[in-house]
């Protein structure tokens, strides 16, 4: 296979975090270009690749400009600022890969989807929960009809207590004018990959969900409006300090998410910004205004039915259940547990998801993701790609259905 050349548009967490493949594999990928307003992150990626001057630019739509010089672009940028660059790029010739969501509105997404199919480019959204070893074993089990027919499934999204405060409520998701609203930005894969393990199309959505706690009404008597000087702090679970400090920068873990609050992470730095920036306040008294918890109904051709929840309060990450004719499965990403109800026996299955490294990031579908939209590119073989632009463009439009559901109390006929 040849050796693909990749430039990245939004050098934060997610673009820095695939470009990585190319330190594991580079003989198989290049970072070639990289366009990041902040100096410091779009100095990082070019000492980190050693990207040419003439390639580095602070704004992408510069680097758009130019004539193609690489084989694809990762698409990176804020959730709000995909649409443009995808579709400008996609002129270009450039093959996508998207970070998830494609866009904060259903217009927008099909605007991405009929430029990407006019274009003709290999095309990948960021539903990284495809990629995993686990769901590859899980669709094989399933397809092999080891339960039966699929009758229903269960399927929870622990967002956790501390990720929700960081990223939801003190963070850069935590207001829907200025990114999108919570189903879309955190479980547009998780309807994803319930619509591919599902494999069938989604006929009906009904949805419920509120901003239950994070609410000024919930703080506590006596609670400031930060953290470093709040009597309250030793007894909040959602405390700044000990989120960032005592439970990992005391540890030794200076990555995400506390490489966030500062690019220089230590303890002065990241003191400077609880008490200067945004992840230092009281998540009772910031500017959020997306839910912390929402249930999703849906109903799938042949009356197979599914219920999501997404919530802020818990702890262990996504857990599932499958109910088929014949048997039931149960999932927490790595383990899963069959029963057949013939021999009333339980078989497990270990997949080993977890993994240290970036590209180990949910489950091992980041580097899952990579590796396909690499082999794709390298190939010419978009059959790779498990959601190409007809599959994520119909999971997205479920999502904006189930939120349409939860603001006008009606079921959504799709």
């Amino acid at each position: 296979m040849k050796k693909v050349k990749l430039i990245i548009a939004g050098a934060g967490s997610r673009g820095a975090g695939y470009a990585e493949f190319a330190k594991a594999f580079p003989d198989r990928l290049e970072i070639v270009g990289v366009a990041e307003p902040r100096d410091f992150y779009r100095n990082e990626m070019v000492r980190k690749f050693n990207i040419p001057e003439k390639n580095v630019y602070s704004d992408w739509q510069d680097m758009a400009k130019r004539k193609k010089f690489a084989d694809g672009v990762i698409i990176a940028t804020q959730d709000n600022i995909h649409t443009e660059p995808a579709i400008k790029f996609a002129k270009k010739g450039y093959h996508i890969m998207l970070e998830k969501p494609m866009a904060p509105t259903a217009a927008e997404c099909k605007k991405i989807v009929s430029a990407a199919k006019k274009y003709g480019i290999i095309f990948a959204v960021c539903h990284v929960l495809r990629y995993t070893n686990y769901t590859r074993k899980l669709k094989q089990l399933l397809d092999s009809g080891v339960i039966g027919d699929i009758v229903s499934m269960q399927h929870i999204e622990a967002v956790e207590w501390w990720h929700q405060a960081h990223s939801f409520v003190r963070g850069n998701w935590r207001n829907e004018k200025e990114s999108s609203f919570m189903l879309l930005a955190k479980s547009c894969h998780d309807v994803d990959w319930i619509s591919y393990i599902m494999g069938q199309k989604c006929k009906a959505v009904s949805s419920f969900g509120s901003l239950k706690h994070f609410r000024k009404e919930e703080q506590p008597k006596g609670a400031s409006s930060r953290c470093l000087d709040c009597s309250c702090e030793p007894t909040c679970p959602y405390s700044a300090i000990k989120i960032y400090i005592k439970d990992r920068l005391d540890k030794g873990q200076t990555g995400w998410p506390v490489n966030v609050l500062t690019p220089v992470v230590n303890k002065e730095n990241v003191l400077k910004a609880l008490k200067e920036g945004p992840y230092g306040r009281c998540v009772y008294k910031c500017d959020n205004d997306v839910v912390d918890n929402q249930v999703v109904n849906m109903l799938f051709d042949g009356g197979r039915t599914v219920t999501f929840t997404m919530t802020a309060f818990a702890h262990g990450g996504r857990k599932t259940r499958i109910f088929g004719t014949r048997g039931e499965i149960c999932g927490d990403s790595s383990e899963i547990k069959i029963f057949d109800f013939l021999t009333q026996k339980t078989a497990i299955v270990d997949t080993n998801a977890s993994e240290g490294s970036i590209l180990g990031g949910h489950g091992g579908g980041d580097g899952g993701l990579m590796e396909r939209f690499v082999t794709a590119l390298a190939t010419g073989d978009a059959s790779q790609i498990l959601s190409g632009p007809d599959a994520t463009l119909e999971s997205h439009l479920m999502v904006f259905a189930a939120e349409k559901s939860r603001k006008d109390g009606k079921v959504i006929t799709l």
